[in-house]
């Protein structure tokens, strides 16, 4: 007879549980239409009061075994699940997410490929200085079969002072000695208007860390059609990242690489702290190409060529490394950047390693 009892008892909850299961989701349904009505009207999900006034019905309608407290204390916990039904609903997926697009984008400049099967590598010195500087670099590319040069003509600066680079002058040094080797060209471009400069002079617009969030800069890097290079802020977020990166897919421009060169930590014996994770998880969340920057990340030179290796393990489409003929007379990041042969040796020991696949 206790048993009996007790398996009515049971019987009756079950009932009860179902009951409030079907109200439950009735309920969400309600509150997704309010959500969506609130969505074309421009009006703010939450509603404080609102919400207060739904809890005083509740507690001078409760007759118990619940005390008002406990009333109180479920029904906001419905009440904050309710509003994320509402924000899920709201959340657009974005362009660059993997599970908008499952095939991998593969961006191209010129003859050169950045995405897919291939490894990439990248490299020349971080400002344009002269153009017997730049041909010496990009005959040392040549040489070992480097496809891409890098190298700044606008340098935003943390001081003032420092060297701001060529600007134009050094946007058509690149053009000119690109041309003589048949290399394809990444140069930083930190204003809108400049735009049409980049289209002229260069392959490849690259948006560097100091400006991953300048918004009106991304959003005219997305209605060129040159392929974009986005560098990782200094503190930002992997979503902040990601979102820089939405900026410029969003206005049509798909042909987009990101880039990790390190970021801001209490770590002082490198330059930046180099996020390795970082690598896989874009990998697996975008569909973009992913390039590492040993140079900007550690700057150290003793330990370019492990922290390469790491990248490439990890998934990484290619490198960026910073190469000058003289770095001890380079006008900026001079402590970075290897001299020529010591890039010769670089390559062969990243080649040798079998992870620059090309």
């Amino acid at each position: 007879m206790v048993m009996d009892r007790l398996e009515t008892l049971r019987g009756k909850l079950d009932e009860v549980n179902l009951k409030l299961l079907e109200l439950l989701n009735e309920r969400a349904g309600i509150v997704r239409e309010i959500g969506e009505w609130k969505e074309e009207k421009g009006m703010a999900k939450f509603d404080p009061i609102r919400e207060r006034e739904m809890l005083e019905t509740l507690v001078k309608h409760n007759r118990g075994p619940f005390t008002d407290d406990q009333v109180k204390h479920l029904f906001k916990q419905i009440f904050n699940v309710s509003l994320g039904l509402q924000e899920a609903g709201r959340k657009k997926e974005l362009l660059v997410s993997r599970k908008r697009r499952q095939e991998d984008t593969v961006v191209h400049a010129k003859h050169v490929a950045i995405g897919g099967p291939a490894r990439t590598l990248i490299a020349g010195p971080c400002s344009v200085e002269s153009y017997e500087q730049l041909r010496a670099v990009a005959a040392a590319l040549k040489a070992v079969g480097v496809q891409v040069m890098r190298g700044g003509a606008f340098k935003p600066r943390t001081s003032p002072y420092d060297f701001q680079g060529l600007g134009v002058e050094g946007l058509q040094m690149l053009k000119e000695v690109a041309d003589e080797f048949g290399l394809v060209t990444i140069s930083e471009i930190v204003h809108p208007a400049h735009m049409e400069l980049a289209e002229r002079y260069i392959d490849m617009i690259q948006i560097g860390a100091r400006n991953m969030q300048n918004f009106e800069l991304l959003k005219a890097a997305g209605e060129t059609r040159m392929p974009v290079v986005l560098k990782r802020g200094i503190s930002a977020t992997m979503e902040e990242f990601v979102l820089a990166a939405e900026y410029i897919v969003s206005r049509g421009n798909e042909q987009v690489v990101l880039i990790e060169r390190g970021i801001r930590t209490y770590e002082r014996w490198t330059r930046n702290t180099l996020d390795i994770s970082v690598v896989p998880i874009l990998k697996q969340e975008t569909h973009l190409p992913v390039l590492v920057d040993v140079s900007h990340s550690t700057g150290r030179k003793d330990i370019l060529v492990p922290c390469a290796k790491a990248a490439l393990a990890a998934g990484a489409d290619g490198i960026m490394v910073e190469t000058h003929p003289d770095p001890q007379t380079a006008l900026s990041d001079a402590d970075q950047q290897i001299d020529l042969e010591q890039f010769r040796a670089f390559c062969d020991a990243v080649q040798q390693s079998g992870l620059l696949r090309k």
